[in-house]
């Protein structure tokens, strides 16, 4: 395989930021995922760090240096996921009206075809020679208005009730995943997986035109400036990881990743640590911090094969 790949999140105007993200790959796989989490005090960040973890976990278990089925795999993983966030709540004896939430998206690559799998309105655009090739539908109560005619898209943006969702990991509802089909890449095709932070101040053209065409490790930072930019004082956590197919690249660069030179069980992985930098708030101590990581480390390995 051959691709560029970069990702950046960012706290935006919020005390702290609980959004994750990762990429992961083998010598014949990729994996991609963003989860935006939900819940007061440190919960949405563990929400989403298991969410995020997990499913990188279990990809570097299974991925060796191929997944026998992409489709499984994620949605094993995503409801995996949801059970282990369920357990941390259960565990920390949590209410339900405090109960850990997140979103999350998912996507691999594999064979030049690409798979994935969302709950929630974290979205993933594929885009291709410039325009929107599919991107996933929302799970929330203004995208519904829209598909039943009474929004507009651009009414949606500002509608009271745009940050309201119906699926996502965690809580006591089972999450609703919706599948991709398969999708086979073309040079130069992007892949981008992002939180509501980037995409929800933006139009679809504004993001189209930022990752189409240019360097990923160039296009990632400026469209997230232009989403904080247009976010304003009320700026949501922004998380973007983009990825550019280059199977057939007529000229090489030095950002390309080339996965032939990965051993057959190797991979390589960009997942930020949960430590006091990704979980900045001031009333947590150290010692809140390193339970929330042995925490999540137990609620993963209860569901880790």
């Amino acid at each position: 395989m051959k691709f560029t790949i970069y990702q950046e999140s960012r706290v935006g105007k919020r005390r702290n930021n609980q959004d994750r993200l990762a990429h992961c790959y083998s010598r014949e796989a990729l994996l991609m995922v963003v989860a935006d989490g939900m819940g007061g005090h440190l919960h949405g960040e563990v929400a989403a760090q298991i969410a995020v973890q997990y499913l990188t976990e279990a990809f570097q278990r299974e991925a060796k240096p191929r997944l026998s089925d992409p489709f499984m795999f994620l949605a094993g993983g995503l409801q995996n996921a949801h059970q282990a966030v369920q357990d941390y709540a259960l565990a920390k004896r949590l209410p339900e009206a405090e109960s850990p939430r997140t979103t999350c998206v998912a996507c691999i690559v594999q064979d030049s075809i690409a798979y994935w799998a969302h709950a929630g309105d974290s979205r993933l655009y594929a885009l291709r020679d410039g325009r929107i090739l599919t991107r996933t539908r929302d799970h929330s109560t203004v995208q519904s208005m829209i598909d039943d005619g009474q929004l507009t898209p651009a009414e949606a943006m500002h509608h009271p009730l745009r940050n309201r969702i119906y699926s996502c990991l965690g809580g006591q509802q089972n999450p609703q995943f919706d599948f991709s089909r398969k999708t086979t890449l073309q040079s130069g095709d992007v892949i981008a997986l992002m939180s509501d932070g980037v995409w929800g101040p933006l139009e679809d053209l504004q993001i189209t035109s930022a990752l189409y065409g240019r360097d990923v490790m160039q296009a990632v930072p400026a469209l997230i400036d232009e989403a904080e930019k247009s976010g304003g004082a009320n700026c949501d956590n922004l998380s973007l990881v983009a990825m550019s197919w280059g199977e057939n690249y007529g000229e090489e660069t030095l950002q390309a990743i080339e996965t032939q030179s990965l051993p057959l069980d190797g991979h390589s992985t960009q997942m930020p640590e949960f430590d006091r930098r990704s979980a900045p708030l001031p009333e947590l101590t150290d010692e809140d911090i390193e339970n929330a990581i042995d925490e999540i480390r137990n609620a993963i390995q209860k569901h880790s094969k």
